[in-house]
Formats: structure tokens, sequence, C-alpha cells
């Protein structure tokens, strides 16, 4: 296991840059700690991929370095990383049995038999595949066939991290939670740096104890699933993270208060001075119907049995709330209001509001 430090990286497929626009990694410096649990999330484009194989080794930076318990390995090539990956599509011999495919990173690295067989018995305990042992992996169910595919990943016990690509895209949904689950307690079993590749928030939320969100190349916000949700750093993490996601609304600030269609908005605490493009950032949750507020038109309601999705228009501008008990119908007019410890300001983007110091 390692910690591993990414320092000034950047990475471009061009071969003289001209600009940020020409970089596929921007730059990105951050620590992943030795024994962590991290996700990289973010929509197809935004480098996670790109990340990934600067890591591994299958991809050499334009800049910076790659340090794992601060030894530079930016120039190794990927064997003597002592990195294991798991990938989309499950990577097995279908001939072998499960067993054969379990050893296999072992025997190939001429482990002793008697370790291979201990080692290899307590990862398929731990999978629960041990009756599929002597099971041709050809016969196994996709699904089934990723485990095998994250034991060859878990069973040795040499390497610096263990990477998931987007692992679990090819499974049936309703066996997603049940392999997230099993993810999850392998992880707090072994111990070992474990970083998930995913555009899926929900495979990134349930698995990671920190998350690093990614939008063009950059790292936006790097947080707990809490930290994430309750206050976003930037209105992409907002919008990205959570069903449905941030509202966002054009905002006007004069005389340090922010406005919106007319109306003072309180806020979580003072606004940071500068200028720029303004929004107002309030998620649907923290979003109530009310006998005063923002007067709005309701469009659309959708009924998710815990909750509704209550659509409204506030002029042209969306605003979604949830909301449990009585709902109003589509074309009725409401008054919506925003718990202001959740309603923060955005400019161009990023947050400039202070969070309120507690007395």
């Amino acid at each position: 296991m390692a910690k591993i430090t990414l320092d000034k990286l950047r990475h471009s497929y061009t071969a003289d840059p001209k600009g940020p626009q020409d970089y596929a990694i921007k730059e990105i410096n951050l620590d992943w700690q030795d024994g962590g649990a991290y996700a990289l999330l973010g929509p197809s484009g935004c480098g996670k991929s790109t990340l990934l194989n600067i890591i591994s080794g299958l991809l050499q930076p334009s800049e910076g370095r790659i340090l794992f318990d601060g030894n530079d390995v930016s120039a190794l090539p990927p064997d003597r990383r002592n990195i294991a990956q798991v990938f989309q599509f499950p990577v097995i011999y279908d001939t072998m049995t499960v067993y054969d495919n379990l050893a296999f990173p072992l025997r190939n690295r001429g482990v002793d038999e008697a370790k291979v067989n201990a080692r290899v018995t307590e990862i398929a305990e731990m999978l629960e595949v041990t009756d599929m042992l002597r099971v041709r992996a050809a016969n196994l169910s996709p699904d089934n066939k990723q485990k095998i595919s994250m034991g060859r990943g878990l069973v040795r016990d040499d390497v610096n991290v263990i990477m998931f690509d987007e692992p679990l895209t090819v499974i049936d949904p309703h066996l997603k939670w049940k392999l997230r689950s099993k993810l999850k307690e392998l992880h707090q079993k072994v111990g070992v740096t474990m970083i998930y590749v995913t555009h899926d928030q929900t495979e990134a939320l349930t698995f990671a104890d920190q998350v690093v969100v990614m939008q063009d190349g950059e790292v936006v916000q790097i947080g707990t699933p809490v930290d994430l949700f309750e206050r976003p750093a930037h209105t992409f993490v907002g919008h990205f993270i959570g069903s449905p996601g941030m509202n966002v609304l054009p905002a006007e600030v004069k005389e340090g208060a922010a406005y919106f269609s007319g109306q003072r908005i309180a806020l979580e605490g003072a606004i940071i001075p500068g200028a720029g493009l303004h929004q107002i950032g309030v998620r649907p949750e923290f979003v109530s119907l009310a006998a005063t507020g923002v007067p709005a038109t309701v469009r659309k309601v959708m009924d998710l049995g815990r909750h509704a999705v209550v659509e409204a228009l506030a002029g042209d501008t969306r605003i979604n709330a949830v909301v449990e008990g009585t709902l109003p119908g589509p074309g009725e007019a409401v008054h919506l209001s925003f718990r202001p410890d959740q309603t923060r300001l955005y400019r161009d983007g990023w947050i400039a509001s202070e969070k309120e110091r507690a007395a």
C-alpha cells in the first residue's frame, strides 16, 4: 500500500500545447492517503481515465510527478508500480477455473503454492465464491465474472493501489448495489488504497470516503459525500451531484446582499467581495412551499413515493423543491422559501459566500 501524490500534474495529447484548452489534465495537486477509499467522479471526457492511465504508468504525463510514498515513479513502467487494475469488462481467463484465475497473479510472480492456496481461499471467502472455485470461468454470470476480476486485484498483498475503471458498467442494475456493498466491505477488510473511477454519482458516493470531482480536466472539489452534497464548492458539483441537482438561479448583488427576481435572498453568511457572474445555489431539499417568499407557478409535480419533486417557474427560471405532504397542482401559484444556512452565492461558478461562524 502507498500514499499517492500528484504534484503539478498536467497532460496534453498535442505535441505543442498553446494554452489551457489544449490540456486534457490542466493541473492537479492532491494526496491520496495510504489505505483510503477514493473515487474519481465526473462526466465522460472530463479527464478521469487519462488521470488513471497516468497513475498506472500506461501514459506519461506532459508535466509534473507521480509519487508513491514520496518516491517518484513517473518514469517507471506499469509492472514496476505494483498496481492492480479492474476494468469495465471483466479480465479473466474463461478456460481456467475460478481457483486458477484467482491464483494466476500469484503464480505468475513465483509465490509458493501453499501461500497461493491460503490466499485464494481467503479471497474466495470474502467474495462469497468458495463454492465456485472448481467451476470454469466461462460458465459464470456477468456479475460473478466481475467478482473474480476484482478478486484477481485483491489476491496480491504487495500492491500499492487497486484501481477500478467503471467496473460495474456492464452489471445489471439490480446487482450493482450488491457488488458496491461487497467492494466497500472488502476495502474495510483488506485496507488497501483503492481508487474508483466512475461517472455515476451513486457508485462514487456509496464507495468512497473521499470523492474527487472533475470537470474539463480540473479538480473542482475534493470531499466526503456529505461535503459535496451540503456545501458544493462549485455550481458544477451542485448540479452533477444530487437528483435533482442543485437549483442555480441568476442573482444580482447590491450593497452586500444577493437578490433573485427582485427579492433579497438570505444566504449562509457574508458575501465575499468581488466582481463576476453571480448565481444563487440551493438544493431542492432546502426549498419549501411557504406563505411568503419567491412567487412562482407550479409547472409539474413528480410523485416519487416518500416525497415529491415540485417543479415551479419564477419568471423564466425553473426551481425544483422536494416536498412532503399536501401537493399543489400544475398551474397553481405558490411561494418558495429557501433555507438560509443552505443557500449560498456563487461567482463565476465558485462559491462566494462565507459559512456563518457559530457564536
